[in-house]
């Protein structure tokens, strides 16, 4: 960890608390840091170009461009006009996700049954959020999963696991460009992707260094 990302040094600090989104628009150059506080919660995250909110985060470019499917130090994150949004520069959280999508209303019910229909998911929590910025249901795209354990199953499916990520795990992330982070603090229950008990984050920015 850079001394220079000492904690009393960032522009923003802040709690996200279990279950909810939040947002922040990052200036190219500056460092975001994402850390799991008590382990094993899942964040879902979208990116967009402040600029034109057209261009956003895209998971397939990403993963063609480093030919693999997980998300871990050094990894580009690529838009969907081809160019670097961010690069991930450290990361203690495990390995990350970006195949198995935002959780929603309509796949609990699928997943878990009907009686679940009405509980908090990522996909109304990135609604609610980008809403703030005019945007909305046709401006959700496929996301990243930070510190959520998606083993690829030898069949080819996706499997949701416990995740990797220790008390106090983190990912950091520089911005090649200013962009607009949006999370979604993961409010499943059904499956072990926040251990069966979502937990809050904390989100921390530095500006460029010199």
């Amino acid at each position: 960890m850079s001394a220079a990302l000492r904690p009393e040094f960032a522009r923003l600090n802040e709690i996200v608390a279990a279950r909810r989104p939040w947002s922040h628009v990052m200036k190219k150059g500056e460092t975001l840091r994402i850390i799991d506080l008590e382990g094993q919660q899942a964040v879902d995250t979208l990116f967009y170009n402040p600029h034109d909110f057209a261009e956003r985060y895209s998971a397939q470019d990403t993963v063609a461009a480093q030919g693999a499917p997980y998300l871990g130090t050094g990894t580009k994150l690529m838009s969907s006009e081809g160019r670097v949004m961010a690069t991930i520069t450290a990361n203690t959280g495990g390995r990350h996700d970006t195949s198995a999508g935002a959780c929603s209303c309509e796949s609990n019910t699928v997943r878990f049954g009907h009686h679940t229909r009405y509980m908090e998911a990522c996909r109304e929590n990135f609604l609610v959020e980008i809403a703030k910025y005019g945007m909305g249901k046709r401006d959700l795209v496929s996301n990243i999963n930070f510190f959520m354990n998606v083993p690829i199953e030898p069949d080819g499916t996706l499997a949701i696991v416990d995740g990797q990520s220790a008390p106090g795990g983190y990912v950091e992330l520089r911005a090649a460009m200013d962009i607009l982070c949006v999370i979604s603090n993961c409010p499943q229950i059904n499956n072990p992707c926040n251990g069966f008990d979502p937990s809050p984050i904390r989100v921390l920015v530095w500006p460029p260094m010199a």
